[in-house]
């Protein structure tokens, strides 16, 4: 395998306090719970030491905030990028917590019918071109280096599927793609030779809240994508 000269690191952003359990999509107005700052702290602490030279981030409140502590550790300035934005979803403002599901409401089934588009919200062709365009550009103003793009766990887990050459048919509760993780796009080139996968703060996730059979704390994987 050649060895990569280039890493984009795609970073899902910490824990959100949000104790309606509204699917927040979006919207404004929601922020890094304490432990999701301690998350962020962790993945900071994770990535501090690497070559890092370029930073780009999803323009939500929670994702900045996310980015900071690598921010302030790495002394970059960090490129806000709507395309690395959190996907849209009719559900958004529904609550999935608490003894509400929005799923059991026959009213909303009607948006269900086409899971691999999927019908229920932003197509997920749409989603793949412009979250690997934001990575061509991360890729390119870090060349020889690495950089971080800090998203949100749909737009990263499905561009994790594109790369590997999987279907974008999932369970969503299997995403391995857990809160601060760290999904890592290395390049030869314009051309990804390996991906890899960490956890650095999968010893903070509630185990309530880890879900794919995956993630356990501190797991790390690395694939080759398809030829």
């Amino acid at each position: 395998m050649s060895t990569p000269d280039t890493v984009v690191h795609l970073v899902r952003h910490g824990e959100v306090h949000n104790p309606e359990g509204v699917l927040y999509g979006r919207r404004d107005g929601f922020h890094l719970s304490d432990l999701g700052r301690q998350m962020a702290e962790k993945v900071a602490a994770a990535l501090q030491d690497r070559d890092i030279v370029h930073l780009r981030v999803s323009p939500l409140e929670r994702v900045r905030e996310t980015a900071e502590p690598l921010a302030l550790a790495r002394g970059l300035e960090p490129v806000v990028d709507e395309r690395v934005i959190e996907s849209t979803n009719v559900f958004e403002g529904e609550r999935f917590a608490a003894g509400a599901n929005a799923l059991k409401d026959p009213r909303n089934w009607r948006y269900l019918w086409n899971p691999f588009r999927p019908s229920w919200g932003e197509p997920y062709k749409q989603v793949v071109a412009r979250m690997m365009s934001a990575v061509h550009d991360a890729r390119i103003a870090a060349t020889g280096h690495e950089a971080v793009v800090v998203s949100h766990q749909l737009p990263i887990w499905i561009t994790r599927l594109h790369v590997e050459r999987r279907s974008f048919l999932h369970d969503p509760r299997s995403r391995q793609c857990t809160l601060c993780s760290v999904t890592s796009l290395h390049f030869v080139g314009d051309r990804i030779t390996q991906v890899s996968y960490s956890e650095p703060a999968g010893d903070l996730i509630p185990v309530q809240d880890k879900g794919a059979p995956f993630s356990a704390g501190g797991a790390t994987e690395e694939k080759k994508p398809p030829a």
